[in-house]
């Protein structure tokens, strides 16, 4: 190479390092797969992920599957990446995909969580605080406990509970549905007076339209402190491997219970799509994409922070 060819490229060079650009992830990367079981917190995590990828130039994927279902298809290569690791609700799927060497953790991205079940205040009129405060009101309760949707491993505990006739539970029903048909009918329970006995968890709205009372007593099934949880995203070791770009967005990607109240009351109660309540909170808080982009790139190499902020104002 002459010296006349050279310069040009090491002007280039110097351009690159100037600007932080360099040749980030490659083209197989840019479609990222994720999954959705369906619950209104993934929605909007997910929504921010994908205001965020599509911001940087990748095409985000997000399938609904149930939580049975997504596990296997991030163990066997059909997804990329999941937000909705409830831990420790779901210890047994995470021993699953921790034991087939496939997959890892790359952050918590939550913390603070809480899932067990709630009565709503009609319940709580009752006198009822405890999972063995249920069964002496069965009639009032009609003696269901509403859940989310099959397959979930919080409705497999109330089914082991009810089963083993646990809290003298042995006669309830436990009726599954997906998490919108388990509050429209909690919320038809409410408008006639009934008392409801339901899935509840933090962070979602429901604790705000509803005057709840979780339940102490489900430590064996939900964890202590009501079912004191937090939130971590796995993904394919393979796909963090070949993406290293993207994957360290995933690493840095967190959120807070309050961050999460307000997307959800947008896609719940403003109609609001995810990626549009991600944006409008995104051009919002500045300081939040800062923490999430420091050190990563759009897909063709530029300065990540300013394409996102560009792409949701």
């Amino acid at each position: 190479m002459t010296r006349r060819s050279l310069l040009p490229s090491l002007a280039l060079a110097a351009a690159l390092a100037a600007t932080g650009a360099h040749a980030a992830d490659p083209q197989s990367c840019a479609k990222v797969r994720l999954s959705d079981p369906g619950w209104t917190d993934i929605t909007a995590t997910n929504g921010v992920a994908a205001a965020v990828l599509n911001g940087l130039g990748y095409a985000p994927d997000i399938t609904t599957l149930s939580v049975p279902i997504g596990y296997e298809a991030l163990k066997n290569g059909e997804t990329d990446v999941f937000l909705g690791n409830w831990m420790p609700a779901q210890q047994k799927f995470r021993d699953d995909i921790d034991a087939s060497g496939k997959t890892e953790e790359l952050v918590k991205n939550l913390d603070g969580a809480k899932f067990t079940l709630a009565v709503t205040d009609a319940g709580t009129s009752l006198n009822v605080k405890d999972f063995a405060d249920l069964d002496a009101h069965k009639d009032a309760f009609e003696g269901k406990i509403y859940g989310i949707e099959p397959g979930a491993p919080a409705n497999q505990s109330i089914a082991a509970m009810i089963e083993a006739d646990k809290f003298g539970l042995g006669d309830w029903e436990l009726v599954e549905s997906g998490e919108q048909a388990m509050l429209a009918q909690v919320a038809r329970n409410d408008g006639a007076g009934t008392p409801s006995v339901f899935l509840a968890w933090a962070p979602h709205p429901m604790n705000v339209k509803h005057k709840l009372t979780y339940l102490s007593g489900g430590d064996a099934e939900f964890g202590p402190n009501f079912g004191g949880a937090t939130v971590h995203t796995v993904a394919r070791k393979d796909w963090v491997a070949e993406c290293p770009n993207v994957a360290k967005l995933f690493r840095q990607l967190t959120f807070s219970i309050d961050m999460e109240n307000v997307l959800m009351g947008n896609i719940l109660d403003d109609a609001m799509s995810a990626e549009e309540a991600a944006k409008g909170w995104i051009a919002a808080n500045p300081d939040a994409a800062k923490a999430w982009l420091d050190g990563v790139t759009t897909l063709d190499g530029q300065p990540g922070l300013d394409a996102v902020m560009a792409s949701v104002n």
